[in-house]
């Protein structure tokens, strides 16, 4: 965690909290995480945190650009933090293994929905769901 996240936090009227750091903290040593495991693991160092406090918390490191969310199931949102490079996730339907991908590997596609559509892609929240080379998918006929 570097101390720019401080100063972002305090420049944007917020106020530098034990909670958010514990939150931010978290969401770093997890990788990708939902609000629950995130609580789970806040709790490891600090009951007076409550779920609550989570999911507001992760909106404001999240408005401050400093984690972001992706959907990598049905059901809540995965957050990850900013400091790591930008990717993209492959999510296995069998095994629910997440594999992080570089965003070059889909340039080709944002180009092409950037030139025939104007619009421009946030890869971060891309999700592809299939099956992992571990749990390849049976032959259909």
């Amino acid at each position: 965690m570097t101390e720019d996240w401080r100063v972002r936090l305090r420049a944007s009227g917020y106020r530098l909290t034990p909670q958010r750091e514990l939150i931010l903290g978290a969401v770093e040593r997890l990788g990708h995480a939902t609000p629950d495991e995130v609580h789970d693991e806040v709790r490891k160092h600090s009951s007076a945190v409550n779920l609550s406090t989570v999911y507001r918390t992760l909106e404001v490191l999240e408005e401050l650009g400093l984690i972001r969310h992706t959907h990598l199931s049905d059901r809540a949102p995965t957050y990850h933090s900013n400091t790591g490079h930008e990717h993209f996730h492959l999510v296995c339907r069998n095994c629910k293994e997440v594999i992080s991908v570089d965003p070059g590997v889909v340039l080709p596609l944002v180009a092409q929905l950037r030139e025939e559509h104007g619009f421009t892609a946030d890869i971060g929240h891309l999700t592809v769901f299939g099956h992992c080379a571990n749990c390849k998918e049976p032959e259909t006929c």
